[in-house]
């Protein structure tokens, strides 16, 4: 007898509609340790690539220009900065190898739609983007699976060229993103509209410079704490957190808090 299938890593997600599963999101997810971002604007320590394999599903990204190249930048390219075209086609070659994955980006957008659309084509990943219709039910991780319209595009600034390219707060509303302490965790109204589709939790604990702190990540993705903030903003808001956004996700329980959301032992 064959082994059941696994979508995003689970049999039990596959007849699941996309708005009814959590996500393990990184924050800043190009600006890595290893890939030369330092401490003032790192915050992960492991690149893309190492992330897909670990298990992250939604990564935050931001596009900036850079001498007339599209790259993915945090406080200034020169600081450090990542390729946008070959992030892309690392996530594309992740999403060739392993075709029961569903991902998703969220863009903080600084240059032209037409760029960042141009360099999802030359990825190929293009190929395989969600349209959601306004509207519309959302659908199972199987149908999308099937389909092979694995990757749902959204962006925070630019309008949609093509219909894939979403705006992301049409779609999604979000939490308040700048906390120092443990305390000052909310699940306040943000951006977006409360009561969209989609809900990210944004969860990690910046310096009292803003700048990102690996040594406060362990606490806050602590299981008790992530998993507390979590179902707290999922009560109030009555909807869950389909993407959990944190810093430095090796540290801490990020995707034990991720499959207790979504019910799986």
């Amino acid at each position: 007898m064959p082994p059941a299938r696994a979508c995003n890593g689970d049999a039990a997600l596959c007849e699941r509609r996309f708005d009814e599963v959590v996500f393990p999101c990184t924050h800043n997810a190009y600006a890595a340790k290893d890939d030369g971002f330092g401490q003032v604007n790192a915050n992960q320590q492991h690149g893309i690539g190492q992330q897909l394999l670990d298990g992250v599903r939604c990564m935050m990204l931001d596009v900036h220009d850079n001498a007339g190249q599209t790259a993915l930048c945090h406080g200034g390219c020169a600081l450090g900065e990542v390729d946008h075209l070959e992030a892309l086609l690392e996530i594309e070659a992740f999403l060739a190898a392993n075709p029961d994955e569903v991902l998703t980006i969220i863009y903080e957008d600084d240059v032209a739609v037409d760029r960042i659309v141009a360099d999802l084509e030359d990825s190929a990943l293009a190929q395989r983007v969600y349209t959601h219709e306004p509207g519309a039910a959302w659908p199972t991780l199987a149908a999308m699976i099937d389909a092979d319209t694995r990757l749902l595009v959204t962006a925070e600034n630019g309008g949609p060229l093509p219909a894939w390219f979403h705006h992301v707060w049409d779609l999604t509303w979000d939490t308040p993103y700048s906390f120092h302490s443990v305390e000052e965790f909310s699940c306040a109204h943000n951006r977006g509209v409360m009561g969209n589709d989609l809900f990210l939790v944004n969860h990690w604990l910046s310096t009292m410079f803003d700048t990102p702190s690996q040594p406060d990540a362990a606490t806050a993705n602590a299981y008790d704490l992530l998993y507390s903030r979590a179902t707290q903003c999922q009560q109030e808001a009555k909807q869950p957190p389909n993407f959990l956004a944190v810093d430095f996700y090796d540290q801490g329980d990020l995707f034990a808090v991720v499959r207790a959301l979504n019910g799986l032992p």
